[in-house]
This record gives C-alpha cells, structure tokens and sequence, in this order.
C-alpha cells in the first residue's frame, strides 16, 4: 500500500533519500589519493557512522572488514553439456563480499574475473593461484581487486572457465562454452540461471538476496577476451567491462588474413588450462577445436562463433580498454579493430595505450590505475557522478612513463592520408612521399624466414635482397600516426605461396621500453606495495616495478601480415601462379606514435617476420608494382600536416647505432618465442 505524507513544522527530507544517503555515507566518502600504503582493516563496527547529508557521493571508501568478509563458492549451471556426461555443466564461482552488507540486507554490485588459468598457471606478475582451506573454502582471490574493492562495497568473483579448476565440462579455446561460463553467472547475479551451493548437490543458492545485478567484468588477455565475449551477446546486467591486453577475435589471433602466425593450432590450449579430470575426457572437444580451426587460415564457422566484433552492435556495456601497443602476443590490432567496432555503434569508451607488451596497467601505472579504476567502477556500478566520464578519453604512454591524453581517441583532426613509395637511388632505399611512381616502378625481394622486421629496419638503408625499403625525408616537425592503417600492394610472386609483412617504422634514435626482454618493457622489484586490505592467507601487498627501457635506432611502430593467396576471397586462400600479378590490402595494427622531427618515416614490405609468421611452403620472390602500391596512414592533420613535416629544414639528429629490441635473446618472452598462451608473458 502506498505510504500516506507525514506532516511536519519544517522541511524534512523523505525517508527514502536518508536511506540513500546513510549508504552513501557508509560506502562513500572522498579518500586519500591512493598511495603505496596498507590500509588499516576495518571493523564490523565501523560501519555505523554518523549520516552527512552536505557532499555529493563521490568515491567508495573502505569501511568494511576485508578479514570478517564472507567468502563462499557457488556452481552455476551454464545449460551447456560440454564433456557429453548426460547432465549440464556447471562452474565454480568463488565469491568474497563485505559481512556488513549481507547482515544489513543490502545489496551490492559485482566486480567479476573469470579465467581459465586460477589453478593452473595464475594470474598476475607473481602467477597467483586461487588456494582453499581445508573444507574447500577459498581463501587467496588473485590480483588486487578483492583486497581492494570488497572493503568499499564492493563483491568480487572469481569464476573458473568450463573445464578448468573445479568447474565441469570442457574449455573450448574461446567458444560457446568459454563465453556461457561467464554469461551465465551474470544471469545468476540477476535471477536468471541457477546456481548451486555444490557441484553435484540440489542446495539452490541465490545471489539476488545480496547482488544488486550490476556486474563490471575484468582481466588481462584470455580473461579480458572473456568480457569482451560475453558483452557481445548483450546480456542484462552487464554494465561495464575493462578488457586489458584482451583478443576481440580468435581467428585474428593465430592467423592474419590467412597466414598463419606462429604456431597457429590453438586445440593444445584447451588441454593446457584444462583440469586434469577435463583432460580425461575431453579429446573429442580438442579434435572438433582442430577440425574447425584448420592451419590454412580458412575462415570457418568455427572462427566466426570466435568473432565477437561482429556482434558490437549487441553491447550495451561501457568499455575500457587497456593494451599494450608493442604486445607481441595479443597484438594491437585486436584492439583496434574492437575500438572502431564499438565506436560505430555508439558505445561508451575509454583507452590506455602503453609502450610495453603483454603487461597489466597494475605493472606499468600502478598508482594511476588503481585511482582510475576505483573511478570508473563506482561510476559505471554505483553511479556515482564523480566526472569519469566526461574526462579525456584516451591516455597515449609517449615514452617510458610519460603520458599524454586527448578528448577523443584517435583525435579530432586526423585523416587517412595516402604516402606512395617509389625508386630510390641505386645505393639506397626507395623513397616514400605523396608522388605517384612513374608508370613500370618496380621493387623486388625475397622471402627470407631467418630475417624480420629488427633486420629489415636495421638495414633499410641498403639495399638487401630480403626486404623492399621506403623512407621519408628527415622530418621537420613531428607527425603523428594515430589509428590503423592499410597497405595495399600489387605483387608478382614466382611461386605458387607467398606471405606477406609491412611494416612502418620510425627511423631515429630513441629510449623505449625493452618490450622484447623478458618483462616486455618492465623489471620486477623486490619491495611490495599495499592496495588494499590483508588476510594471512590473501595478502593485498605486491612487488613494485619499474620501466625497462633500451637505447635504438628505430622502433617498428605498426604490423600487418598476409597470405598473398587470399587476395580474392579473405575467407579462403588459393594457389597463385607464378609470374601473375595479384593485388590485396594488408590491414596494419592500430597505434599511436609521434615521429619526432628529425626522425624519418619508413614503410617496409617483406615476406616471413621472424618469430612472428609462420613462413610459406616456398620461397618466393615477389616483384611490386609501386605505381599500384601504396601505405594509407592516419595522421593527425592529414595530408597537409604531411606536407609541412617534409619540407623545410629539419633538425640534426645524433648518428649512432644502440642495440635494436632483440625478439630472440638470451631469455625470450613468450609473447614471441612460442608456443604462445594467450596471458602469458612476463606478466600473466
């Protein structure tokens, strides 16, 4: 029945806005900008706190008890029968939330990871692994965001892929069962799936009795293409994702326009994070994996349920993305091609762009990220108008831990601007600028797998047979490229194969992270940091680190590879023949790099990238037609800023030659030294 007005001398506020202000008060004040310091535990105590009805909320603070906190575990039925058992699968969800909440009845939103690696290779820069009490409770939750975010308000979970750890069925690299293993615990949180207080039992649990439905999901690389999987099926409830260092679709992820990158089999994935009782019974889900997923590059049905953006338009959740543009593992063209796919459909979007590889933003902007991502969580599942959303969009790491940001991402102003090569001196490279070649133009190389791109760049100004070269001018302002470009070429292969690599590259000396060592651009260091509040068997303290970095010559700013073969159909490669000339556009990585003035710019075109695609079944010269061959760049300012940066005088630029980012040294990172594993790296 509706409540009747009381009446009252004075103004008095509703009892339904000093209820909502006495949780805001509980849950939210402004804190102390976070810093490298433990926070004290709080008490169950310390909740009841005097209501201030005078600020706006603006940012959760940690009044509950990390230590008090209760932790659970759950099994959800995904509706799925991945291992063929006769009954429907169902996955373990670890579960920690504030003791406060629960006996106070009030319901909170969820911050959720859900991996396929807790048990066997960890998460994060010291690989942690879920661990148990003795009743198979769980006692450590990887990472920092329960530490930190369940003492606001928050409840973090931790959900174990199909097959994995102490979850049913079979993990299916990517697939339907990878995606519904998280889906349907979003479906669970809302009311809309069952869950189960153990694996076999008919106990329901029911999270709509303390989930408010609002669900934010997290993680680096196989995680975070997780978030992105289950964003693209639209699911109720899901409110936001942060996909970090994350694979937008799988074909793209062990093939580029057909040809195959580095090991491209992804079915032994499925039986490296699987438990050993999914290992038992799940071949036949490996052999459909190979059978659907074959080496040739063909686009099958199987790549296309591995293709999340082409279901952009489904998302309703806000993204913010994070990767590495020197990521050798889930290149940075994963991204770009997920980021324009969500900007055309309207979706909410924020951007980190780092100089480093396969690294989480915890290990290269820790302080940063963790204000950042507090933020955007208390914005996106508390709905606290603290400003997140009308700030710049996109933060670009310029050099090692130097930062820029800009209002949009790629920034207002920049246009794809067409640069043509052409002929060169006899001694030289070719030349690369705004005028057409004459007519006949030609460029001949051919293919060496022993040689990539350091190589090329390395030598691009002599002629080797390997590689064709093209270089501006010294520039004489600074040229931005910011965005995805595309190369298309006109090639006459003399074999019946033929991959092919472009590369642009910035020719000058600089300091970059050493994204090619073992930590791809990061050292780790013996003294911890506190985010967040500490269990004795979770602790919320972790090791430092710091940049990197390495003196070059040059630094290979964007990649794309191809199959020559599939030049008609990108679905399906076909023979070539030989001496016929054959036209395709290789699509480049998306990225953000400033030449500086002085610098120059060079797009290079060759065959197998070392370490990077795997090579053709022959060795084929291939011979360009320059006048049908050409690079289509984003530069901020377009062509006419192009214009300006090749004219005029340039400055003076030190002549020397520092050691180039090596891809095979004494320690490589996985990310380049196979067989890969999507969240490997130096820093899980």
């Amino acid at each position: 029945m509706p409540m009747r007005k009381r009446r009252t001398r004075g103004a008095r506020l509703p009892y339904g806005t000093l209820v909502a202000a006495a949780t805001a008060a509980l849950l939210a004040t402004l804190v102390t900008p976070a810093g490298a310091q433990p926070e004290p535990p709080a008490t169950a105590g310390s909740a009841a706190r005097p209501v201030s009805l005078a600020p706006a909320v603006r940012e959760s603070r940690p009044v509950h008890s990390y230590a008090d906190a209760l932790r659970e575990s759950v099994w959800v039925d995904t509706g799925l029968d991945g291992d063929a058992d006769g009954r429907t699968d169902r996955v373990a969800v670890d579960i920690v939330r504030p003791r406060e909440t629960a006996a106070a009845g009030r319901k909170i939103p969820v911050i959720m990871d859900a991996s396929p690696y807790y048990a066997c290779c960890g998460r994060g820069n010291e690989s942690q692994k879920k661990t148990y009490d003795t009743d198979g409770n769980p006692v450590q939750f990887p990472l920092f965001y329960d530490n930190f975010f369940v003492p606001r308000g928050y409840a973090f979970v931790a959900v174990d892929l199909a097959g994995t750890n102490r979850s049913d069925g079979c993990d299916d690299v990517g697939g339907r069962s990878d995606v519904q293993s998280a889906k349907a615990v979003v479906d669970w949180l809302n009311g809309r799936a069952r869950g189960y207080t153990t694996r076999t039992g008919d106990t329901r649990s029911r999270a709509t009795t303390w989930s408010t439905g609002n669900v934010g999901m997290i993680g680096k690389s196989w995680d975070g293409t997780i978030a992105n999987g289950v964003a693209a099926t639209g699911v109720e409830g899901l409110k936001t994702i942060v996909p970090i260092g994350a694979i937008s679709s799988w074909y793209d992820y062990f093939h580029s326009q057909g040809a195959p990158l580095y090991d491209a089999d992804p079915s032994w994935l499925s039986g490296y994070v699987n438990s050993p009782e999914a290992q038992a019974r799940c071949g036949a889900v490996q052999d459909r994996i190979t059978a659907g997923t074959p080496y040739s590059g063909d686009r099958t049905p199987a790549w296309t349920e591995r293709d999340h953006v082409r279901n952009a338009g489904k998302v309703k959740a806000s993204v913010f993305v994070v990767h590495g543009q020197q990521d050798l593992n889930v290149r940075a063209n994963q991204f770009g091609q997920w980021w324009d796919a969500l900007g055309a459909q309207g979706v909410e979007r924020k951007i980190w762009l780092s100089q480093t590889g396969h690294v989480d933003p915890f290990d290269f902007r820790r302080a940063d990220w963790v204000r950042t991502l507090h933020r955007w969580f208390d914005h996106h599942l508390l709905g606290y108008e603290n400003g997140i959303d009308r700030e710049p969009v996109a933060d670009i790491e310029r050099a090692p831990d130097r930062w820029t940001t800009d209002r949009q991402w790629p920034p207002r102003g920049t246009a794809g601007t067409t640069l043509r090569p052409a002929p060169g001196g006899v001694s030289g490279p070719g030349v690369l600028g705004r005028k057409a070649p004459a007519p006949g133009s030609t460029a001949t190389f051919t293919d060496d797998p022993g040689l990539g791109e350091l190589d090329w760049a390395a030598r691009i100004d002599a002629p080797t047979p390997e590689k064709a070269g093209f270089v501006t001018r010294p520039l004489s302002r600074d040229l931005r490229i910011s965005g995805s470009s595309k190369v298309t070429v006109t090639a006459t292969p003399t074999t019946a194969t033929a991959h092919l690599s472009a590369v642009l590259v910035d020719l000058g000396p600089d300091t970059i992270r050493d994204y090619g060592a073992a930590g791809e651009g990061i050292t780790t260091l013996a003294d911890r940091t506190c985010w967040g509040a500490s269990t004795p068997g979770d602790s919320a303290c972790f090791k430092e680190t710091e940049a990197n970095t390495t003196d070059v010559g040059y630094t290979v700013v964007s990649r794309g590879w191809a199959d020559l073969g599939t030049w008609s159909d990108p679905r399906k490669g076909r023979p070539l023949t030989p001496g016929r000339a054959y036209t395709m556009t290789l699509d480049l990585a998306a990225t953000d790099h400033v030449v500086p003035a002085g610098h120059r710019l060079a797009l290079i075109v060759g065959g197998t990238d070392k370490d990077l695609l795997d090579p053709p079944s022959t060795t084929p010269t291939l011979t360009l037609d320059l006048a049908r061959t050409s690079a289509r760049v984003p530069l901020v300012g377009g062509a006419a800023a192009f214009g300006r940066a090749t004219s005029g005088p340039y400055p003076a630029v030190p002549s020397f030659t520092p050691a180039a980012p090596s891809l095979s040294g004494a320690v490589p990172p996985a990310a380049v030294a196979g067989p890969r594993l999507p969240g490997f790296g130096a820093a899980r």
